[in-house]
């Protein structure tokens, strides 16, 4: 996974950039279609740079992973399938190269999603569960799009902007955490990095895990 953890690093690269916010939209944006980096790495550092703007940040975050989800959604419902339907080589791409994007997941999603629909779509927008195949595969499913743009919403919007409030909170401890703990963080789906490092890390800096170690 050195290929990955570079790829974080350029990111992140980009906190110290004019182009830092135009960077941010964008890496929403492709993040929620193929690219495996979420943009959390560099909204944290963003943020830290400048907390007051915390929620602007945040906002752009939203609105670029809510356009990519839109984006994904057209790749589904026009390039996914080919006359016959059959994947297309499109996407025999995706389940080659998008890490965490098999066919097998495609499959597994696909039967939730005929039971659940619009809380499927909100519940991989929230979590870090690997956002682009529900986008993708909610177009390849003609799903209805109101669905996913208002479930990616909601979903993302509170994804960050409770990233937000816990970076404005407590600041760098969060980023350090994350540093120190990339590699060992689950990007199995190729998302949720950042929001798995700091769910951890709430656990232990409110004692709890202390707490279960000391009854052992």
């Amino acid at each position: 996974m050195n290929w990955l953890r570079r790829l974080y690093d350029w990111v992140l690269s980009w906190a110290s950039s004019p182009y830092a916010v135009p960077v941010l939209f964008t890496v929403s944006f492709v993040e929620s279609s193929f690219f495996p980096i979420p943009a959390d790495p560099l909204l944290i550092a963003l943020i830290l740079g400048l907390r007051k703007r915390a929620f602007y940040y945040a906002f752009i975050c939203t609105a670029g992973s809510v356009f990519g989800g839109i984006f994904g959604y057209f790749v589904g419902s026009f390039l996914w399938w080919t006359e016959t339907m059959e994947f297309s080589s499109i996407a025999t791409f995706f389940f080659t190269y998008v890490p965490g994007f098999t066919e097998q997941l495609f499959y597994n999603i696909q039967a939730q999603y005929e039971s659940y629909n619009f809380v499927v779509i909100f519940t991989a927008a929230f979590t870090p569960i690997p956002y682009k195949v529900f986008t993708i595969l909610g177009g390849a499913l003609k799903l209805p799009l109101k669905w996913l743009i208002w479930a990616s919403i909601v979903g993302r919007g509170i994804r960050f902007l409770s990233l937000g409030v816990l970076i404005f909170l407590f600041g760098e401890e969060i980023q350090i955490f994350v540093e120190e703990q990339f590699k060992n963080l689950s990007i199995a789906f190729g998302l949720g990095v950042v929001t798995i490092g700091i769910v951890a890390w709430l656990t232990m800096k409110f004692g709890l895990v202390n707490r279960l170690s000391r009854r052992e």
